[in-house]
C-alpha cells in the first residue's frame, strides 16, 4: 500500500539524515492523516494517490511563484519536492499514448468537435491519473479539430 510504502521510506530517510526527504514524507503522511480523519476511514490506494496528486499539483504551484518572485532557493527547496512526490506517482503517459487512447475512444463513439466534453470524460477515466488533464485536454482538442 502507498501510505506504508511512504512510512517505510521515511523510516530509510531518517536514518540516513536525508533532511529534504524526510520534511517532504512528513508532509506527505500529514496530508495522509488530515484527508483519513475527513474521510473517517483507512484510505485506499486510489485515494492516497488522490491526496498525492493534490501535494504534487500545491508544490508545482509554489514552485512557480517562487521562481516568478525571483527566490531561487525557495524554488530549489520546492523543486526537489517536487520530484520526491512525483516517484510515488504512477508512471505518466506519453503524448503519444494519450493521442492513441483518444483516438480509440472517438472511433467508438463517432465523436465530433461537439463531443469534446464526452470523449475528455472517458479519456481521463481511462488514463486515471497518468497524465495531466491540461495534456489530455490538449491532445483532445487536436484530435476533434
Amino acid at each position: 500500500m502507498l501510505v506504508d510504502t511512504i512510512k517505510s521510506d521515511l523510516v530509510k530517510a531518517m536514518k540516513a539524515g536525508d533532511k529534504d526527504k524526510i520534511s517532504c514524507l512528513r508532509l506527505i503522511l500529514s496530508a495522509f492523516k488530515y484527508k483519513q480523519v475527513e474521510s473517517k476511514k483507512e484510505l485506499d490506494d486510489a485515494e492516497a494517490l488522490q491526496v498525492l496528486r493534490t501535494q504534487v499539483k500545491q508544490v508545482t504551484d509554489s514552485y512557480e511563484q517562487y521562481k516568478q518572485g525571483g527566490r531561487e532557493d525557495l524554488a530549489a527547496n520546492e523543486e526537489k519536492n517536487l520530484a520526491i512526490l512525483k516517484s510515488y506517482l504512477p508512471q505518466e503517459l506519453s503524448d503519444e499514448e494519450i493521442g492513441g487512447i483518444v483516438k480509440r475512444i472517438v472511433a467508438e463513439t463517432s465523436a465530433t468537435k461537439k463531443d469534446f466534453g464526452m470523449v475528455m470524460k472517458k479519456t481521463m477515466a481511462e488514463v486515471s491519473g497518468r497524465a495531466d488533464g491540461k495534456r489530455v485536454s490538449a491532445v483532445v482538442s487536436q484530435l476533434l479539430h
